[in-house]
């Protein structure tokens, strides 16, 4: 089963504490959203999950593998894998031979043959089987995100972290979005998708973590931390009871 354990996880940049004790665990193909105001350290955790960062202090560990030290090429290789918020194809390649290159990240020596044929499987689950010969700049926001989450499948990762997933996506193309994001985690793949857009995360995420000054501030499922006091705070920065005695003070009551 999966298991992603991180655990006291800090970050400072200068003097800065970015991450704060940073804990929580997936276990399972859960659907996860992780959200936060601005500069409430979400990038910073992501970086950290994916290699790019190296905690101060803290540990990371993938099916009982301790990843918080690997390159990023080990950590995907090991089955984390995330897209980013501005997308980050071959864009002068093929949209079919942006998924050929996963197969070389990996070390994989496979006959031409497979790699093509896993390709275009993915391409076909995507729906984007006909733009197999399209040049990546040519695609759309939505296809560029649908493309990036197709590589990440190419890797076959355990847990995708998804950065921003429905950012400068069309509407309609947002509904298509869903529901692969939907499939991916029914076919056994645990999901972690930090967004903004908040209709989307309560669409889709099954578990909220609640990021605010580098630390957890609330972990469980979306109907009740929407309705957590600390968190409304955090996105408000008002405390509800302050805001009722100001306007009580106002109105001379």
């Amino acid at each position: 089963m999966i298991n992603l354990q991180v655990k006291n996880l800090n970050k400072s940049f200068g003097g800065q504490r970015v991450l704060k004790d940073v804990c929580f665990d997936i276990n399972g193909p859960e659907l996860i959203g992780l959200i936060g105001p601005n500069g409430a350290g979400k990038t910073t955790l992501t970086n950290i999950l994916d290699g790019a960062l190296k905690p101060n202090s803290g540990t990371v560990y993938l099916n009982d593998e301790r990843i918080d030290q690997y390159k990023p090429y080990e950590i995907a290789r090991a089955g984390l894998g995330r897209t980013f918020q501005v997308t980050r194809s071959f864009r002068r390649m093929t949209v079919l031979e942006n998924l050929y290159v996963p197969a070389l990240a990996v070390g994989n020596e496979q006959d031409r043959k497979i790699v093509h044929d896993k390709s275009m499987e993915v391409l076909e689950f995507l729906t984007m089987d006909h733009l197999c010969n399209e040049h990546a700049q040519a695609l759309s926001g939505g296809q560029q995100k649908l493309l990036e989450l197709g590589r990440l499948l190419m890797l076959d990762p355990d847990v995708i972290i998804l950065d921003e997933p429905f950012a400068g996506v069309h509407p309609k193309l947002m509904e298509v979005i869903y529901e692969y994001i939907r499939r991916v985690n029914d076919d056994g793949k645990a999901i972690v998708i930090i967004s903004h857009q908040m209709d989307a995360i309560f669409s889709l995420a099954q578990r909220l973590l609640v990021l605010d000054h580098g630390t957890i501030i609330a972990d469980g499922p979306p109907d009740e931390v929407k309705k957590d006091q600390v968190v409304i705070e955090a996105y408000l920065g008002v405390d509800e009871d302050e805001e009722e005695n100001d306007a009580a003070a106002s109105s001379g009551a």
